[in-house]
């Protein structure tokens, strides 16, 4: 009964998100150096006054001080929020908020990783709803009010959070990590400059890659793809491998980090409308928890999910693996899954990625299975429904 009633709440949602008018990409701002062209934008539609929201590795880098100085230049305020976590608090958002209000900001400007862009919707969900707390905004459509301009500019090439819904934040009481998900959550504008990535250190290029192959292949095996989803995860899929690599060894590479940032913004498109699955439960929890970075998560967690899952994905699987070249020479589709999944093993190896995740413990397991059940169901069009016994399993597999 458990599972009839996750599927029937997921074929309602898919009726419902099939037939709503809201969705879009964000206007895209692309290739190299493309960075330059935003501050004539902001003046272009008469922004005074921009918070930039970032985080402290970035601040220390100066990697948005340049940005900083083209605005300046063109008589636009412009106040930073640079303490951002890795995993974004709500006490993030709340101290973002503040600054913004402080000085009259009327657009954001999320610039970094994931973790910015998480940050930014936050403030923008408290701007456009002040009487609302982030906590009651938790779940699907809790806003429904306009936010202010919101463009992201993301510094690496995998969460995919400038085109998504969702604004993913950690309640830093509780240690519960959540998101917040509604259709003005969406970026208005994009801007895909790959120079802003080719300063990665190789092991972020690594993970963030891994984060937008999970988000791809998460789209592509549930069970509310649309044709264009379709169509972006596997775009993505091919462009990961061909490309996240050649990152990865040669951060120098410029095609790479450029077809690694549209690889990143397809697959971001692709899950959220058709979302993710257990991979990305897990990973909040265990980001919640004790902070492991999302794509870190991600990266480890992909190959024993996927195996989890068992026949359920092998058609798809296959699907993937033939669209890849990966086990030409196999017949059956349990043996072209398992070669894909034997080759995102392979991947995280050459690059340097744990197969496993330190500092899980295992009086913990109970808690952190409860919540990424909680999360994924019955929300998650999944390929198998599982309960949070079968997801304790996977937290001990995965566990150093």
């Amino acid at each position: 009964m458990y599972v009839l009633w996750c599927r029937l709440f997921q074929k309602v949602m898919k009726f419902f998100m099939d037939i709503v008018p809201f969705w879009r990409k964000p206007k895209m701002i692309t290739g190299r150096d493309s960075l330059k062209k935003l501050p004539g934008m902001l003046r272009h539609k008469g922004i005074k006054n921009v918070m930039l929201v970032t985080d402290p590795g970035i601040a220390a880098l100066g990697l948005h001080h340049q940005l900083l100085e083209w605005i300046r230049e063109e008589g636009i305020e412009c106040v930073v929020y640079d303490k951002t976590t890795a995993n974004p608090t709500i006490a993030n958002v709340e101290e973002a908020l503040e600054l913004y209000r402080k000085h009259s900001c009327h657009a954001l400007i999320a610039f970094g990783g994931g973790s910015p862009m998480d940050c930014a919707k936050g403030v923008g969900a408290r701007v456009a709803r002040p009487h609302k707390k982030i906590s009651s905004m938790r779940g699907e459509l809790k806003i429904l009010k306009p936010i202010p301009l919101l463009i992201a500019v993301p510094t690496t090439a995998g969460t995919g959070s400038e085109t998504t819904l969702a604004a993913v934040l950690t309640d830093e009481k509780t240690h519960e990590k959540y998101a917040l998900n509604d259709f003005v959550l969406i970026p208005k504008y994009a801007v895909l400059d790959p120079v802003l990535t080719r300063g990665l250190p190789p092991f972020i290029t690594a993970t963030t890659g891994m984060d937008a192959l999970t988000h791809a292949v998460e789209a592509y095996i549930g069970k509310s793809n649309t044709a264009q989803t379709i169509e972006d995860s596997v775009t993505a899929v091919k462009l990961i491998f061909k490309n996240l690599e050649r990152a990865y060894r040669e951060g120098t590479d410029m095609e790479a980090r450029e077809n690694m940032q549209k690889a990143s913004f397809l697959a971001g498109a692709a899950f959220t409308r058709a979302y993710v699955g257990y991979v990305h439960a897990i990973a909040h929890s265990l980001g919640g928890e004790y902070g492991i970075p999302h794509g870190l998560a991600n990266a480890v967690i992909l190959p024993y999910v996927l195996e989890a899952y068992g026949s359920a994905v092998h058609m798809s699987l296959a699907e993937l693996a033939d669209i890849v070249k990966i086990g030409q020479d196999l017949e059956s589709d349990q043996e072209k899954a398992n070669a894909f999944i034997a080759e995102i093993r392979a991947m995280n190896r050459r690059m340097g990625i744990p197969d496993k995740l330190e500092g899980i413990k295992e009086d913990d397991i109970d808690m952190l299975a409860k919540r990424a059940a909680k999360e994924a169901n019955p929300l998650y069009p999944v390929p198998r429904i599982m309960k949070k016994a079968q997801l304790k399993e996977i937290y001990y597999q995965i566990r150093a």
